[in-house]
């Protein structure tokens, strides 16, 4: 069966969080044979993948590095005209594939589309934080200076996103550099509608400073770095 959508969802070790991630997937406005999804685990030591078959169509053990890589490798597999990613630990809205869909289908000329996040976790202050960054991303898009694209709330059109050669392999900032290949072959759109409930946890575990410091920190030495690991991963 050919689906109209690929989701990818990259794991490690995401027993807390990809059961109700995979749930939300689950229970979409459009029919759950539209769709599939495929989960590319990292080596996980906790039960990730034996939850994740419960729910997903596809569980992958990872062979490329990074998050990108991970991302690569499900995109490789992705049987849909439409390539979706988001990530295990978000909660996404029952209209978020329907969304993604129809703005495709709107517009031919799109080759990526990206939308906004909201907090996961309860308080003002990490509405106000991430109120800023979609001000960011929307500000980023208006201007054309930067395509706040992230990799948990992205979509593509497959054929160019394998044209590109999909995400580079790095440790931060590959979902804002893609965009910009993307958009020498076609049009990356900001869509509001499109929106996923993000997980603020490495703010809390961190710090919001010192998670946004090395965050910049990485994106600034090209994407890689020897003296912090952004997604608390460790690769050789």
């Amino acid at each position: 069966m050919v689906h109209r959508i690929s989701v990818v969802i990259p794991t490690f070790n995401e027993e807390e969080n990809i059961t109700a991630c995979l749930t939300s997937l689950c229970n979409q406005t459009i029919p759950r044979s539209d769709y599939e999804l495929i989960v590319v685990d990292g080596g996980s030591k906790d039960k990730t993948r034996e939850l994740a078959e419960k729910l997903a169509d596809t569980v992958i053990i990872q062979t490329s590095k990074r998050v990108g890589g991970a991302r690569n490798d499900g995109a490789k597999l992705a049987d849909a005209k439409i390539l979706a990613t988001t990530d295990a630990d978000c909660i996404i809205p029952p209209e978020w594939l329907e969304t993604v869909l129809a703005s495709f289908e709107k517009n031919d000329k799109i080759v990526q589309l990206y939308g906004t996040v909201t907090p996961l976790e309860p308080g003002l202050k990490f509405k106000f934080y991430l109120w800023l960054a979609n001000q960011f991303s929307r500000l980023g898009y208006y201007t054309h200076t930067l395509y706040y694209t992230l990799g948990c709330n992205t979509a593509f059109v497959k054929e160019a996103y394998d044209s590109i050669g999909g995400y580079k392999c790095i440790d931060a900032g590959d979902d804002l550099e893609i965009a910009q290949r993307m958009r020498k072959i076609g049009k990356v759109k900001f869509n509001s509608k499109m929106t996923v409930k993000f997980s603020m946890r490495r703010y809390v575990k961190f710090g919001t400073l010192k998670s946004l410091y090395i965050w910049l920190y990485i994106v600034l030495k090209g994407g890689k770095s020897d003296k912090y690991t952004y997604t608390g991963k460790t690769y050789k």
